[in-house]
């Protein structure tokens, strides 16, 4: 009776335990169930059948708002602990222009004691009205983050989905490109191939994400983005999964066939720095079709000017094209405005400076932009399109933030659309390839 016991004990203990388990992968499969193909309108304007001469902007998509039917708080502005004194971003979005539909109060306040509200990426207006600032502007469309460690739990897929159908709408109602871009920070060993290429998949024939007349190609072939391969900051997923993404990508009779663009460390030719020592990554890199080498935070407009600056443009990425010229492989840098996250460090306990790489009116992002198109680069990538929280988005943000515990940076006195009319300037100057000297805006 005791052995019978223990044995039925223990079997209602490892199925109750299963449940949860059994639950989750029930929900990830109702996710996908509800996951269908772009069948909206359809404006021709950027060409999608190119990379050449476009400069295009990261987007992130994260932002939840409470009540905006994701069920995930204040995602990516503060979570649980969201209120005055404790979130996670350096910049307060300008709200002007957003519909009632599109503000979700928050416990912060303005001078005069009215509530400020926040934007959701959950919400499609909210979304497509970034893709019109886009076309205002002249900028040419947009990588979507796809992050690994979201995708992994039912609830972030279901946001990565909404945001990706988000996205298409917004680029094909705007005559916008756009491309799949995944994230591997966080992911842990066997889960590039157990998750992403799953992920993959399901994209191709669940969404159809490739027969979306917006979606970006070059050379021949639709563009994906792989960001995050050869860091050596000791992440778990190693060289060898990154190099099996790459090949079934590009080698799949199904899901391959693409262009493949990968997001590596800054100092990646030298095994320097940022990056592994491995030389192996060079291998990797040789099998890629465009690289992006990481330039966020490698170098800053304090003090020093834009000496340190200049020196990364005109000495390392000079170089950096002119290896990957010899090996057939495009060359796409990455620029920001600046760089701040003074609010995301406090939140986790720690202390960061205020403003850490100032953006000095846009003379910091346009001295970058123009020693590319100098070293010959046709293609720029803009970080980011819309990241408050580490303070490098280029959208509207609010001259007039709220008041009380948390700092929130301003544009200076500038225009909320400052720099997405100097993001749509540097366009210009890259289709001409002449470097030229940073307008005023008329």
């Amino acid at each position: 009776m005791h052995i019978l016991f223990k044995y039925f004990f223990y079997s209602s203990l490892l199925i109750l335990t299963a449940l949860p388990a059994q639950k989750k992968k029930l929900y990830h499969a109702q996710v996908w169930a509800t996951a269908t193909p772009y069948a909206g309108e359809y404006n021709p304007a950027i060409d999608t059948k190119t990379l050449d001469n476009k400069v295009m902007c990261g987007y992130q998509g994260w932002f939840n708002a409470e009540g905006d039917g994701a069920n995930s708080g204040w995602r990516h502005y503060g979570g649980r602990k969201f209120g005055p004194g404790s979130c996670t971003f350096e910049y307060w979005p300008d709200m002007s222009e957003m519909t009632d539909t599109e503000k979700f109060p928050t416990p912060f306040k303005y001078a005069d004691g009215s509530t400020a509200h926040l934007f959701s990426s959950y919400n499609q207006q909210t979304v497509e009205r970034h893709f019109k600032w886009m076309q205002d502007y002249g900028i040419d469309g947009v990588f979507l983050q796809r992050f690994g460690v979201s995708i992994k739990r039912a609830e972030g897929l279901k946001m990565r989905n909404q945001v990706t159908r988000n996205v298409q709408s917004g680029a094909n109602k705007y005559g916008r490109a756009w491309a799949n871009m995944y994230d591997l920070s966080g992911l842990k060993k066997g889960e590039i191939k157990s998750i992403l290429m799953e992920d993959w998949k399901l994209l191709v024939d669940k969404m159809k994400i490739l027969e979306d007349k917006s979606y970006l190609h070059h050379k021949g072939k639709p563009v994906i983005s792989i960001w995050g391969i050869g860091f050596g900051d000791d992440r778990d997923y190693t060289l060898e999964e990154c190099e099996e993404l790459i090949d079934f990508l590009k080698n799949d009779p199904k899901y391959g066939g693409l262009t493949i663009k990968i997001g590596i460390p800054a100092y990646w030719r030298e095994l320097e720095r940022d990056s592994t020592k491995n030389p192996k990554l060079h291998e990797i890199i040789s099998k890629a079709d465009i690289i992006s080498p990481w330039a966020v935070g490698r170098y800053g407009s304090g003090k020093n000017g834009l000496k340190n600056t200049g020196k990364y443009v005109n000495t390392i990425a000079k170089a950096d094209k002119q290896w990957t010229q010899e090996k057939s492989i495009d060359y796409i840098p990455v620029i920001f405005p600046g760089f701040s996250w003074k609010n995301l460090k406090k939140y986790r306990g720690e202390d960061a400076k205020f403003d850490h790489i100032p953006r000095i009116g846009g003379e910091f992002l346009w001295f970058q932009a123009k020693g590319h198109i100098t070293n010959g680069c046709n293609m720029l990538y803009v970080a980011m399109f819309d990241e408050i929280d580490e303070g490098t988005a280029i959208f509207k943000c609010s001259s007039n933030p709220p008041v009380g515990k948390s700092d929130f940076l301003t544009y200076k006195g500038l225009p909320s659309d400052h720099y997405l009319w100097l993001t749509g300037e540097i366009s210009k100057m890259l289709r001409v390839g002449t470097p030229i000297e940073m307008p005023s805006k008329k």
